[in-house]
């Protein structure tokens, strides 16, 4: 079953209020979930629903602790648009467009007299005096929630003593408003990468994730190709680098294009049935992330929303595919493997009376070492030996700092994409693979350059300070940016929303990882032509053109020349052939005479 059919148990999903507000949490069983003023309801009620439905607190019965769901329909959910539509069409051959107060499902206003109240005065003006209710009164009827607060909202609308001088317009964002503040409703989304990357944007601190937008975000995943790969046995195929200083975020971006994100629907190893010691999958070979990460342990705190936490030693979901397709190591271990202490101690292998001898505790905690040296071993030899086939950063760290270490981990043809930000990095590290510095190098190499030997080293080269990143290494570094930005479409009022959220623009960074050619490749200035073999033709033309040339003789003129020497000559062989013919068939009367 897909992640995103139904609420599954244990999994995290993302609520939308009334308000707008998104509420991400996990769906555990036999727990509340509390939505605040809203109310709340057991989490038992939504497991194993489908997803996309909007529920409706209802109101709670004596005793009761928590309220109970209704499913809205979606009748319900659309009838004030129906409503306008339907009045619309009524009200084509009236002089006047006059829309109807009521949408017949839900708020129906109407007067004493049961008259439907018209709304289609031009002047408005909005005063807190003309809402009769008062606060204590307000106050008394959300307590008493009765009709999950649509009775609250059709007292609040029949109280206001200008109702009637509101436009369409402003009556329905006056509506909307109220909605939003009272209505008792939610919806069950799926999360996924979008929805994350809005909640984190809009309701938590978007400079842990650099401030990275959904269209960024997608940007860095497609410049770097970043796809599935199959795993084909003996073979080592699609495997990108990854360096995140957002929380976890493009990793997750990463593994969703990769197919890695979302856990199986059902645990394989959770057969019921238990055993002393059971073993770690083997590392996957192809279809891997690696991420480099400054610290002792990667900071993943957003894969805890799809099952996958590497700080515990009991993950929520053992068999995640991320368990053995993400290696994660420090630039120590990157650069100086044998000053990082795990890698440079190794575990010595005990044999099977050893292990029997040891205490259980001990035993488990020799299993635990020694999986995570073979773990931190296998994942810094396979990283140190490179071959990427991408390379992903949303770093704050120097982005020319990153290179310098991670391009020569990089095949021929991987494609780097760098998110920053700010724009003024990236703009200098276009400087170093720019094509007047690749120009100068190439004329004039720098001694340390040409004192390496192998193209290894070349491509290892620490640069100096004309050329801090060896220019020859990456083509088409370009700088670009991009940004969605919401418009509010309405029929005579559409403009771009002005109360968009500010903070960085973003910029994404892109180039092309290349191999140097070995020796000396020239291909400069005008070519010559291939030289004509010299014939006859070609000689009584030259002839003729150099004899017109001394004349004077116009270009016309001499094509004429050219061409009737052409016809003479080929006159004078027709001649020759017809000669020829006749002077055979005379022979032949001739010998046939004899021979009578």
């Amino acid at each position: 079953m897909h992640p995103h059919s139904s609420v599954q148990p244990n999994a995290w999903a993302a609520l939308r209020l009334p308000s707008g507000s998104v509420k991400v949490l996990p769906i555990t069983p036999n727990t509340t979930i509390s939505l605040g003023k809203y109310g709340s309801f057991p989490s038992n009620l939504i497991i194993e629903r489908p997803y996309n439905l909007t529920y409706e607190l209802l109101d709670r019965e004596p005793g009761q602790k928590d309220s109970n769901l209704r499913i809205v329909p979606a009748s319900e959910l659309h009838a004030d648009t129906i409503a306008e539509e339907n009045a619309a069409s009524k009200a084509k051959d009236a002089d006047d467009t006059v829309i109807i107060g009521g949408d017949g499902v839900e708020y129906e206003l109407v007067g004493e007299d049961g008259e439907v109240i018209m709304r289609s005065n031009r002047e408005t003006i909005d005063d807190s005096a003309r809402q009769t209710l008062t606060m204590d009164e307000i106050e008394t009827l959300k307590r008493e929630g009765t009709g999950a607060g649509k009775d609250l909202i059709a007292k609040l609308m029949l109280s206001h003593t200008a109702i009637d001088q509101k436009t369409a317009f402003s009556l329905a964002k006056y509506k909307l408003s109220k909605t939003k503040k009272y209505l008792k409703r939610f919806t069950i989304l799926p999360l996924d990468i979008p929805m994350l990357t809005h909640w984190v944007m809009t309701e938590k601190d978007a400079g842990k994730v650099l401030e990275m937008r959904s269209e960024m975000l997608s940007l860095v995943g497609s410049w770097a190709n970043v796809h599935f790969v199959e795993e084909l046995p003996e073979m080592e195929s699609g495997r990108w680098l990854v360096i995140d200083e957002t929380c976890g975020l493009l990793v997750a971006a990463v593994a969703e294009r990769m197919g890695l994100l979302y856990p199986p629907s059902k645990d394989p190893e959770d057969d019921g049935q238990t055993t002393r010691h059971k073993e770690d999958p083997p590392a996957a070979t192809s279809n891997t992330i690696t991420l480099i990460h400054n610290n002792a342990q990667p900071n993943l705190s957003l894969l805890k929303s799809f099952l996958y936490d590497p700080t515990t030693a009991t993950p929520p979901c053992p068999s995640h595919p991320l368990h053995t397709h993400l290696n994660s190591l420090s630039w120590l271990q990157l650069l100086e493997p044998s000053k990082d202490v795990t890698y440079s101690t190794a575990i010595p292998p005990l044999s099977p009376t050893s292990l029997n001898d040891l205490k259980p505790a001990k035993r488990g905690t020799y299993y635990r070492k020694l999986r995570r040296w073979t773990r931190t071993t296998q994942t810094i030899d396979t990283a140190r030996q490179g071959n990427f086939d991408g390379l992903v950063i949303a770093s704050a760290m120097d982005p020319s700092s990153i290179l310098r270490h991670t391009i020569p981990l990089l095949r021929g043809g991987a494609n780097i994409a760098i998110y920053s930000p700010y724009i003024e990095p990236l703009v200098t590290l276009s400087d170093y693979y720019s094509t007047s510095r690749r120009t100068a190098f190439l004329q004039a190499p720098p001694p340390d350059f040409e004192a390496l030997a192998t193209s290894e080293e070349r491509d290892r080269w620490q640069g100096n300070e004309d050329f801090p990143l060896n220019p020859l290494l990456v083509l088409n570094a370009t700088v670009q940016s991009a940004k969605v930005r919401e418009w509010q479409v309405l029929p005579g009022r559409t403009h771009p929303v002005m109360t968009g959220r500010g903070g960085a623009q973003g910029y994404l960074w892109t180039g092309v990882r290349v191999v140097p050619a070995v020796g000396r490749v020239e291909a400069r200035g005008k070519f010559s032509r291939k030289r004509k073999v010299p014939n006859e033709s070609n000689d009584k033309d030259k002839g003729s053109a150099s004899k017109d040339v001394e004349e004077g003789v116009e270009p016309s003129v001499k094509r004429e020349r050219v061409d009737e020497e052409k016809r003479v000559e080929e006159g004078e062989n027709q001649g020759s052939i017809l000669l020829k013919e006749d002077t055979v068939e005379t022979l032949d009367s001739d010998v046939q005479m004899l021979e009578s």
